[in-house]
């Protein structure tokens, strides 16, 4: 008699291990039941075409239609920032449907689509709102991409008409996208709302590092609770008071801007380039608010003196070109200190430096009694 291989052999069933009647039946009524589901068909709505916010310049003076930062930029800002002004972080789209069912189809540049501090659906996933009836921005679904091209749908929602809003991929370049609805199904796309934007220049924390996805950076949470069109010129790695990035954000007719770079700086950088910053901005924009805005703790700092003293030297920096600035003459110029900005519990972070969702909700709060007050001051 052979011996049947270890590795291959298979236990008789007794009866307890064979399926149940109740379970077998269950599983034919659902096979059953997907086999009869109607497909749907959908009518897909290019947003090329089609009018976004988060963009400073038109789309005319872009290189590509997802970009940040116009055609002209290439070989004036740092070779970096351009690469990174190439990723769709802040973009957003809305739109009014009475469909039950959503289809978002689109395409990135990379197929690397999570960071190692990042899932893809953060990196490189399209998040989508809903407008609520009390008037709240809710969270509806986002999408869960596993490769470059993707088309996900979204079944089973409530009938009525509701405005929508979609944040396009953070960490990776957009090349198409469009919404889908069936057929039969309403859809009007929303033009950019006319209040001036709160633009926001920053490192790889405003970029949106390390959001679990777009809708969740601290950018996106504090457009929604202000009601207020966003601009993420976040630059990972590489958010560090450029002049040619000054003179570019002069172009932007702004409600307020926010200067976030102090991660990636150090103390002789932020005194060489902070006070010239303001100058540029404030020269060009003479009435329009400025937020000056420390380093975050980063997570380890308690137990790390290194840390504390980059943050110490960064910070000292900060305040005294802002009391420069301030003893010169220069009005409507706000500051938000650091410390605290993910919380005091060492647990707003994804790696130390940037944030989780917790973190960002965090920094969210910190921001938005400062831009309250620089918005009403405006």
């Amino acid at each position: 008699m052979t011996e049947t291989p270890y590795s291959t052999f298979t236990p008789p069933q007794t009866m307890s291990s064979l399926p149940s009647l109740a379970v077998l039946t269950l599983t034919l009524q659902t096979a059953l039941l997907a086999a009869d589901a109607p497909k749907i068909t959908y009518t897909y709505h290019d947003l090329a075409p089609l009018a976004l916010e988060g963009q400073g310049w038109p789309a005319d003076a872009l290189l590509s239609r997802y970009d940040r930062l116009p055609a002209k930029a290439e070989h004036v800002v740092p070779d970096p920032v351009w690469n990174l002004s190439r990723h769709s972080a802040g973009l957003s789209f809305r739109f009014v449907s009475d469909a039950t069912s959503l289809s978002i189809k689109y395409q990135v540049g990379s197929k690397t689509l999570g960071l190692t501090n990042m899932p893809p659906t953060g990196a490189s996933g399209v998040d989508l709102y809903a407008l609520a009836p009390e008037g709240k921005w809710k969270w509806v679904d986002v999408t869960k991409p596993k490769e470059a091209d993707t088309t996900y749908d979204i079944t089973g929602i409530d009938p009525g008409k509701r405005t929508y809003l979609a944040y396009l991929p953070l960490f990776n370049t957009t090349t198409s996208i469009s919404i889908g609805v069936p057929e039969g199904s309403s859809f009007e796309a929303l033009v950019p709302r006319s209040e001036l934007p709160i633009v926001f220049y920053g490192t790889s924390i405003t970029h949106g590092a390390s959001a679990s996805r777009p809708g969740m950076t601290h950018v996106a949470i504090l457009g929604r609770r202000l009601n207020r069109p966003v601009i993420n010129l976040g630059f990972s790695g590489n958010g560090k008071m450029d002049a040619s990035v000054g003179a570019l954000l002069t172009e932007i007719e702004a409600a307020v801007y926010v200067i976030d770079c102090l991660p990636n700086m150090s103390g002789s950088d932020v005194k060489e380039r902070a006070e010239p910053l303001v100058r540029q901005i404030r020269e060009a924009r003479p009435d329009t608010p400025i937020v000056l805005v420390e380093d975050r703790s980063h997570g380890g700092s308690w137990v790390k003196a290194a840390q504390r003293k980059r943050h110490a030297d960064n910070r000292t920096a900060l305040v005294r070109a802002y009391d420069a600035l301030v003893a010169s003459g220069l009005t409507g110029l706000y500051y938000l200190p650091g410390e605290g900005l993910l919380g005091d519990d060492t647990e707003g972070t994804t790696d130390g430096s940037h944030p989780n969702d917790l973190g960002f909700v965090r920094q969210a709060d910190a921001f938005e009694p400062v831009l309250r007050k620089a918005l009403e001051a405006k």
